[in-house]
């Protein structure tokens, strides 16, 4: 029943966070942002201004919003047009915990940042080519490729790993577990390995192994970071 409990509280406990962008605690990762994404064939602007011009002096109408052209008419490829076309998206991804932000436009080259929940979500290529790009491409045709820009990461280090274990050894102490930095090989490289060395009735736990590595990956952000065991 421990070991049960053990498992079940690593995965589910809204105490173990990890932080990784301009101190925002992210709890879970998110699949549901690309489905919504992907699927929606019609996104609505909040923008839309469907208040007919009801003025016969000649004067003009305010408001507190700008309006996007019809979905027919091509957009210039704009910072201002890129984020109006993204605002139209932005509640699906706030709805789930996330959001997006411009990181750079070079060229017709778009460079986005995923950040919140979306950042960290195993479905964040979804959302980035099936929805984020699709969208952008739709309404402005000079954009050539839409890539995620990834925030920056702490260095693998191991100061920084035990600052991820140091939120499951608690839980582990409970079972009369520890876990311990083995190793650290390959940094800089293309796949970086950690290993890890954790000892007691938890070491037998697949899922107490997988949930330690997610939340490492999660705090690195290293694109083939490796967790492996002792």
């Amino acid at each position: 029943m421990k070991l049960y409990a053990l498992a079940t509280a690593l995965t589910t406990a809204e105490a173990f966070t990890s932080t990784y962008y301009n101190g925002a605690t992210i709890s879970s990762t998110n699949s549901r942002c690309a489905t919504k994404l992907g699927m929606t064939d019609e996104i609505i602007s909040p923008f839309d201004n469907n208040t007919e011009d009801d003025g016969g002096d000649g004067s003009v109408s305010t408001a507190t919003f700008t309006p996007l052209p019809s979905d027919d008419e091509p957009l210039d490829l704009t910072w201002e047009n890129v984020d109006l076309v993204l605002e139209e998206m932005r509640p699906y991804l706030i709805q789930d915990g996330g959001n997006v932000a411009i990181s750079d436009i070079d060229g017709p080259i778009v460079r986005l940042e995923l950040q919140g929940a979306c950042g960290t979500c195993p479905s964040s290529t979804q959302t980035m080519k099936m929805g984020l790009e699709r969208k952008l491409l739709e309404r402005i045709p000079e954009i050539q490729e839409v890539i995620q820009a990834m925030p920056e990461s702490p260095d693998l280090s191991n100061e920084q790993i035990n600052i991820v274990l140091d939120s499951v050894r608690p839980f582990l102490q409970v079972a009369g577990g520890t876990i311990d930095v083995d190793s650290i090989t390959g940094e800089g490289g293309v796949q970086p390995t950690v290993t890890l060395k954790m000892e007691g009735s938890a070491a037998s736990l697949n899922s107490v192994k997988l949930e330690i590595a997610q939340r490492l990956q999660r705090h690195f952000m290293i694109s083939g970071l490796r967790v492996e065991w002792a």
